[in-house]
């Protein structure tokens, strides 16, 4: 209904050429555009509705826990926060003042912006059901893999003593009526919008301009070229490369439907969203220069063998 409303107003009532590249990637920006941002609003309201039965206290007493555990809980509650790798670094540093074990920390601050609610929302749309489980089940074992690893380590003497005191803490318990709770989930699904709506059209953009001006053989060619090391190159080129998962997913999704390999696509993704460097300027803070190599380090190893693993299975996940 939408493509023939959407090619209507294109092409009849504005007289766009049909068969111009322009107008074909203008109808593809528009027609995505509107059913991404409708789908993200009414899930995001759904979930930070569910969210409010999720109570902050319990949370904290788990995450004190020995054992896998925490580091479950904690992957869990990076799951369902909504932010990116710097939006996680206030509640990483809060987690370290309130006591919790370093390695659960960075089990959380590793799959906080690997996911959550709105990239979630954004694979359905883009990649369909089983490339989304495949990937979530992923991010959750890289960042309870990486957390468990630093724990093990026993890194501590590479944090900074003099963590800032002006950290804002996790917030405490409140009592919700359903009312409460559903303006819980509209304010968090505006909230959200608001700050992710131009990455949401920018990525939807730049994905209508690759899927009708890039040549497929032109990727197929550099695919080609790099061979077996297309992941850890697609890994290292996403580190600079910051930028939220609302932007790149729609990149990612075209790049993968043009010919680069499903895990490739992904890790490139993957380090996008986890590994960036105004997180390691902000983590700076409270941990010195060596943990922050060890993190980035087991963490793009594990994207790396992420990929090279979802490449593997992409003959059962593609439909």
């Amino acid at each position: 209904m939408l493509d023939a409303f959407w090619g209507w107003l294109l092409f009849e009532l504005l007289r766009l050429d049909e068969d111009a590249g322009y107008a074909q990637a203008l109808q593809l920006f528009v027609h995505d555009s509107v059913k991404i941002l409708l789908l993200l609003w009414v899930m995001i309201l759904m979930i930070g509705f569910a969210r409010t039965w999720l109570p902050e206290s319990t949370l904290r007493r788990y995450l004190h826990k020995s054992g896998f555990l925490p580091y479950l809980i904690a992957a869990l509650f990076g799951a369902l926060t909504p932010f990116c790798s710097c939006s996680s670094v206030p509640i990483f540093i809060a987690l370290l003042k309130a006591g919790v074990p370093l390695g659960v920390t960075f089990a959380f601050m590793t799959t906080s912006p690997l996911i959550n609610q709105y990239l979630v929302i954004l694979m359905m749309a883009e990649f369909g059901l089983p490339i989304t489980v495949a990937y979530v089940s992923s991010g959750m074992a890289i960042g309870i893999g990486t957390g468990l690893v630093i724990g093990r380590l026993g890194l501590e003497r590479f944090l900074e003593r003099d963590i800032a005191t002006t950290v804002k803490a996790l917030p405490e318990d409140v009592e919700h009526s359903l009312k409460t709770r559903f303006y819980a989930g509209y304010a968090e699904a505006m909230m959200i919008l608001k700050q992710i709506w131009i990455w949401v059209l920018i990525g939807i953009g730049i994905g209508a301009l690759i899927h009708n001006f890039v040549p497929e053989t032109m990727i197929h060619d550099v695919v080609e070229r790099t061979g077996v090391m297309a992941v850890p190159l697609a890994t290292l080129l996403g580190v600079p490369l910051y930028g939220g998962c609302a932007a790149i997913v729609p990149v990612a999704a075209v790049l993968f439907s043009k010919g680069i390999p499903l895990g490739t696509a992904l890790a490139f993704m993957m380090s996008m969203a986890a590994l960036s460097l105004p997180e390691a300027i902000m983590v700076r803070r409270v941990m010195k220069l060596a943990l922050i190599g060890i993190y980035f380090g087991i963490t793009a190893f594990a994207i790396v063998v992420t990929g090279y693993l979802i490449n593997a299975l992409a003959p059962m996940l593609v439909p």
